[in-house]
């Protein structure tokens, strides 16, 4: 892939400032859909994480054992944003704390990251039934509580892992295996697509050229960046 061309696959609109909700509209986002959560509804993470605590914005919330928020530093400079819950997320309201969590935990402490220097978070707030990958329409009616705790939490590099991820928050449809790695700038933030840590836990190879092998690069370059961050 050439210069042009990758610059051409990554060229993301920039999105537009929103307007505030009225008082009646904002009482009203975590029932209504059609409500959109505009830049700004929110003043903080608590103020956003009551109307998580009682969202009715889609379907997945009939069957929802807790609202998956986030863990980590919320004033941490990198954002992991996974697909959805699993039945550990569901049950424990926490993301990524099952197998694929705890491969996560390794990764970052590979390169000395501890859950103090990340702030995690999902696509979809509430597990899909059967871990299934979440639809469009769930995915949108949960994107602006997303794009809220970016603003809010404010971090420099935003880790994407897995497609799910990737489509739903930039848009790209690429396979993951095509652009993981590679650095994408948007909205002043680097963004990397990285493998899902559930991928790699079906993918136990370590060779040269192995996704946990591809994983090790990744997170190397991360930790590069981050440092180059911390110093500037």
């Amino acid at each position: 892939m050439t210069a042009e061309e990758q610059i051409n696959l990554f060229s993301l609109p920039e999105s537009e400032p929103s307007s505030h909700p009225s008082s009646g509209d904002f009482d009203t986002i975590p029932l209504n859909s059609q409500i959109p959560i505009n830049s700004n509804t929110y003043s903080s993470l608590d103020q956003l994480t009551i109307h998580c605590n009682g969202c009715q914005r889609c379907q997945l919330s009939q069957t929802r054992t807790h609202v998956v928020i986030s863990r980590g530093n919320p004033h941490a400079l990198i954002m992991i944003v996974g697909e959805g819950p699993g039945q550990n997320e569901d049950e424990t309201g926490l993301p990524f704390v099952g197998k694929g969590g705890q491969l996560l935990d390794k990764i970052l402490a590979s390169v000395e990251l501890t859950e103090n220097d990340v702030y995690i978070c999902n696509i979809v707030k509430c597990r899909p039934p059967g871990n299934r990958v979440p639809t469009k329409e769930e995915v949108d009616a949960c994107k602006g509580y997303l794009l809220e705790q970016i603003r809010i939490v404010n971090p420099m590099i935003i880790l994407l892992t897995g497609a799910t991820a990737l489509k739903g928050l930039l848009g790209i449809t690429q396979g993951i295996t095509k652009v993981r790695g590679q650095w994408i700038d948007h909205e002043n933030r680097y963004f990397m697509p990285i493998f899902h840590p559930a991928y790699l836990l079906r993918n136990p190879s370590k060779e040269k050229g192995s996704p946990k092998w591809l994983m090790w690069q990744d997170i190397q370059a991360v930790r590069k960046r981050w440092n180059e961050i911390k110093t500037e």
